[in-house]
C-alpha cells in the first residue's frame, strides 16, 4: 500500500484541487507576492515570502485573498492499494 500526504485546496467558484506540499507552497507564495502591503500582523514578522507561505501552511488552513475571496486547504492522505 502506498500513502502520500496531499492537500485539498478550495477556492470560490473553482473545483477542488489536490496539490502536493510543494505545489501548495508555490501557490501561497504567488498569492503572498501580490499582497505584501496587506499582510496580517502574524505574517508581517517574516521578511521572506517563503517563510510567510511556510507559516501559513503549518499554522492555518485559510487565507483571505480579498472581498468574497479565500483560499482554504486541508491535509489529506492518499492511499493506493
Amino acid at each position: 500500500m502506498y500513502q502520500e500526504d496531499a492537500y485539498v485546496v478550495l477556492e470560490p467558484d473553482q473545483p477542488e484541487q489536490f496539490l502536493t506540499a510543494d505545489e501548495l507552497l508555490e501557490k501561497l507564495k504567488a498569492i503572498l507576492t501580490t499582497r505584501q502591503d496587506e499582510l496580517p500582523p502574524d505574517l508581517q514578522r517574516f521578511d521572506q515570502i517563503e517563510q510567510q507561505a511556510q507559516y501559513l501552511m503549518e499554522t492555518v488552513c485559510e487565507f483571505d485573498v480579498g472581498p468574497g475571496q479565500y483560499l482554504q486547504w486541508f491535509v489529506v492522505r492518499l492511499e493506493k492499494g
